[in-house]
């Protein structure tokens, strides 16, 4: 992806790629409503939302280079775009009300941006949904979808379920076969039906009757009793079942993964220049001073903290990079396990395996946790990418089963309570300290749980915690901007500095309660 966030330009993008689809590629007003309770009424702009939604109504991809002129490109469109802030009576921070109109039909959808780029769309056209993306949606409107349903249903072609909000329609959902299967059959029926296709837009496709094979980490050590399996090998089993994919293709999307964060490190490290930031090519300076060695020693640490910065450098001026776990905290994770193996040696398969072992750490997170600092503070973010890079870290070290789980649960156990209070919405400061700082606890854990250090607290119940303590973490100190170090006399300035460079093409009127 793009961007500085992906809860709000990933996240956002899919979520206007669901909306392009249900309006049928044709879309000439947007109507976008933020709750003032809600993290986007402050946010949306710095932090990418409107960028990333933007571009998904236009039908971009997450890594579409014309995302950092998405104004020009929403204007030429000539899309109109009014954006309100008022009260909506949004449960979750991250609620995108929409509604788009055309000469010939208005559509309404509700959605939230999950953590980590992750979806839901909770509501189409006033009646209540729970779509994630990862499915191809067909919605059939008609006001004969109760026979539809019949009809639909015997002919086992997806999961359908009828809907009645401000039209009647019915929604299934099933796979790309299925739905080609369903659209042969309602088209040859004799009705007025209007049908609308929508894409999934998530990698990894969902299917009907999908099982893993543990979602916790007792699970997994139960699922691993006459196994003997490495984490690696674990979380290759759990993508081979979820995915429906072969290992070997597990392999190699995770190789694939490691060699555009390898890229997007080495791009860093040559130099990054964008206009609408705070910081500049500081890892640059770090790498001198490494080379002329005017550091404190240390090259797994040192090299480590250059790959995170460099990272976070591509990410602030608008390159490539993964979102790992998101993209807020996307130089931590690489920038260890990628800084640790190069400076030891050891081989990209090495590193692929050491990352699979990190996303299954995720896994466990995201399902009992969460990734948005908006729900959770920055915990969730660069507190879970330490715990995911302290396992991989002792991967690459071929540790054991019980020293990597050892190393995440200490390295989260090292996090709780951290805030997201990002200076001028930039994600910038103090987020790349604390990737930083991320990557540097992950080290330390890893070499604590390779010499049987005690975690004390199983992981399991750690990440329990996690979810305890985000919930408890003020509003304002949760990805708002207003509070923490967001709030200072010199963030303050440095915000005000940014908007009177920033070009307002007039594409986009804002209103506010």
């Amino acid at each position: 992806m793009r961007g500085p966030s992906s809860s709000h330009c990933a996240a956002a993008l899919r979520i206007g790629r669901i909306c392009r689809d249900l309006m049928n590629n044709s879309i000439e007003e947007v109507y976008i409503e933020f709750d003032p309770n809600g993290s986007l009424a402050t946010t949306h702009s710095g932090q990418g939302s409107d960028m990333g939604l933007f571009g998904g109504l236009l039908g971009w991809n997450a890594d579409d280079e014309r995302l950092k002129d998405y104004e020009m490109h929403i204007k030429n469109a000539g899309i109109k775009i009014d954006i309100d802030i008022h009260p909506i009576g949004a449960s979750h921070p991250n609620t995108y009300k929409i509604t788009l109109k055309n000469k010939k039909e208005t559509h309404q959808v509700i959605g939230l941006s999950t953590g980590g780029g992750m979806i839901e769309i909770i509501e189409i056209d006033q009646s209540p949904v729970s779509l994630m993306g990862d499915f191809n949606l067909t919605l059939i409107y008609s006001d004969s979808a109760p026979e539809l349903l019949e009809s639909i249903s015997k002919m086992n072609l997806g999961e359908a379920s009828l809907h009645s909000g401000t039209i009647n329609f019915l929604l299934v959902q099933s796979n790309e076969k299925e739905q080609r299967q369903l659209l042969a059959h309602v088209s040859a029926m004799k009705m007025q039906l209007k049908i609308r296709t929508l894409d999934p837009v998530l990698p990894i496709k969902s299917r009907k009757n999908l099982t893993v094979p543990f979602i916790t980490v007792e699970e997994l050590l139960e699922y691993n009793k006459d196994k003997n399996l490495n984490l690696w090998e674990l979380a290759a089993d759990y993508e081979s079942q979820r995915g429906n994919i072969s290992k070997k293709e597990v392999m190699d999307k995770m190789g694939r993964i490691v060699d555009i964060m390898e890229n997007s490190i080495h791009l860093g490290l040559k130099g990054t220049h964008y206009q609408d930031r705070i910081l500049g090519s500081q890892s640059l300076i770090f790498k001198k001073n490494k080379e002329e060695k005017k550091l404190v020693p240390g090259d797994v640490l040192n090299n480590s903290i250059m790959f995170t910065s460099s990272m976070m450098e591509i990410k602030s001026s608008m390159g490539v990079i993964v979102a790992a776990p998101t993209a807020g905290s996307c130089g931590a994770l690489p920038g260890t396990i990628i800084g640790t193996a190069t400076t030891l040696g050891f081989s990209r398969d090495q590193k692929v395996q050491a990352m699979l072992a990190a996303g299954l750490i995720g896994v466990f997170i995201t399902a009992h946790a969460t990734f948005s600092a908006e729900v959770g503070g920055c915990m969730g973010e660069c507190g879970s990418a330490s715990g995911m890079a302290a396992a991989g870290v002792v991967v690459l070290q071929n540790g054991s089963l019980s020293q990597s789980l050892a190393a995440a649960s200490m390295a989260l156990q090292s996090s709780l309570g951290l805030i997201c209070d990002t200076v001028a919405d930039r994600v910038e400061a103090p987020c790349l300290n604390r990737n930083v700082m991320a990557a540097s606890t992950a080290i330390s854990c890893a070499n604590m749980a390779l010499s049987d250090y005690d975690q004390v607290i199983p992981l399991d119940e750690v990440i329990e915690t996690m979810k305890r303590v985000g919930d408890a973490i003020p509003h304002t100190l949760r990805c708002t901007g207003l509070g923490g170090l967001a709030i200072t006399k010199t963030a303050k300035k440095i915000e005000a500095a940014l908007q009177n460079n920033k070009v307002v093409t007039g594409a986009v009127s804002y209103k506010s309660c």
